[in-house]
């Protein structure tokens, strides 16, 4: 009986060293591919570009793979316990790296079921991440982007929205990553909001900016990133605007548009009571819901209801109410908005909602109650959170100190260090060298 190799992989960019890993395997048995799943994936690191059935497809025909199956996680030991190899190949990077924790109960694993873990000689000229530098440099195409936000909810416990109005904050939230516990933490997209896109403007946030002009510092976005991007549909308009809307987004590659159940002067929702705003009627928004899902091309772009009943003073059975209807009405999501700092009605709304519906995903914006966590929003439900004004908020204060500086002192030299260097700028976008 020919024995067992089992070699666990992501395969989403292969390159010389995984098939050498492969050919390696192959001189031992018969090879086991343990493909991680996205949910795996992207636990770590960025999704990948290709999702596990096409990576499966891949993989299945190389030379030397006779068997592919799905591994859940980074740690190889479950499914080491249950195929039971004799052998296990792996490079030898993972020693020193994050992945130690990994390598090391893969050995308790093997010596378990009677195996021997073998590594192999990393391929130094290889790098995974020039392949990944390389291939974002491309850029992608609306088709592709469009697709990732429902890739990116099937696979993340929260994915992670920041708010975007430039091509230089479109850049931030493309390339800004940390490592935290040996994860790469990293935002998921953008958001495209209507507050920050009038502001930037001198505007006062009424609509007064139409989509002609917002597509076009949406068009900056899209020309230098790669991620998703949510766009802020503020009332959706009249119904008959609102498929026209859906139609203009969805051809650039938009994957999903937020649309609040007000009608009437648009007043940031924040305002509260403090200022008028008028709730639609369910069957009225529900059929904006419906008008636009009528419109859409395809099957992956989202109209996500946003329910204003918290902002307006209304109770959570309420707001309760109107997301279950505009659920039925098509929306292929709810956001729930509150300006409560406690947070405890966004808590109760996700509890319950989460009780009668498992899986749609459900948005929130915790600009006033910003002291729970990502964690905890995940263990409630919750699916997507959007940091929706950041960047705006951040560039104001700065900008202004550095303007009042010179002022201050008759000259720029004091308020250089508040700023970056000439050289990082002309640094900071590809080709302006």
């Amino acid at each position: 009986m020919e024995k067992k190799v089992y070699i666990g992989m992501t395969a989403d960019v292969m390159h010389p060293g995984l098939i050498n890993v492969i050919t390696e395997g192959a001189k031992y048995g018969d090879v086991v591919i343990g493909l991680l799943t996205d949910k795996a994936i992207a636990e770590y690191k960025r999704l990948p570009y290709l999702n596990y059935e096409q990576r499966k497809a891949v993989v299945e025909n190389i030379k030397g793979v006779v068997e592919v199956v799905s591994q859940e996680d980074w740690n190889y030991a479950p499914n080491l316990l249950k195929y039971k190899p004799n052998f296990m190949i792996h490079g030898d990077d993972w020693n020193s790296s994050s992945q130690k924790q990994f390598r090391d109960l893969a050995f308790e694993a093997m010596a378990t079921v009677g195996g021997v873990v073998i590594e192999i000689p990393y391929t130094k000229e290889i790098n995974s991440s020039e392949f990944v530098e390389s291939i974002n440099s491309i850029g992608t195409t609306p088709q592709v982007r469009l697709k990732t936000l429902r890739r990116l909810i099937d696979s993340k416990p929260i994915v992670r929205i920041l708010e975007s109005h430039s091509g230089l904050t479109g850049l931030i939230a493309e390339k800004t990553n940390v490592e935290v516990d040996g994860k790469r933490v990293e935002f998921d997209g953008m958001w495209s909001s209507s507050l920050t896109d009038s502001t930037s403007k001198g505007k006062p946030d009424i609509e007064a900016v139409d989509i002609t002009t917002r597509m076009h510092g949406l068009t900056d976005m899209l020309e230098c990133t790669t991620k998703p991007i949510i766009y802020d549909g503020d009332t959706g308009g009249k119904p008959e605007h609102f498929e026209f809307t859906v139609r203009t987004l969805e051809r650039n590659g938009i994957s999903a548009v937020i649309v609040e159940d007000k009608i009437g002067l648009k007043k940031n929702s924040l305002f509260g009571t403090a200022v008028p705003q008028t709730q639609d009627s369910i069957e009225n928004f529900s059929n904006k819901i419906k008008t636009g899902k009528r419109a859409q091309v395809t099957e992956e772009f989202m109209i996500i209801a946003r329910v204003e009943s918290l902002i307006l003073g209304k109770s959570v059975d309420d707001a309760l109410e109107r997301a279950f209807a505009y659920v039925k009405a098509g929306a292929d999501g709810v956001m729930i908005h509150s300006k409560e700092s406690t947070g405890e009605d966004i808590i109760e709304f996700c509890e319950r909602f989460r009780k009668e519906d498992k899986v749609t995903p459900i948005v929130v914006v915790p600009s006033t109650f910003n002291h729970i966590t990502e964690e905890e929003f995940a263990n409630i439900g919750v699916n997507i959170v959007i940091y929706a004004n950041h960047m705006l908020r951040a560039s104001y204060p700065a900008m202004y100190n550095v303007a009042k500086q010179i002022l201050i002192d008759g000259r720029s030299l004091e308020a250089s260090e508040d700023c970056m260097s000439i050289k990082s700028i002309l640094e900071l976008i590809p080709g302006t060298k």
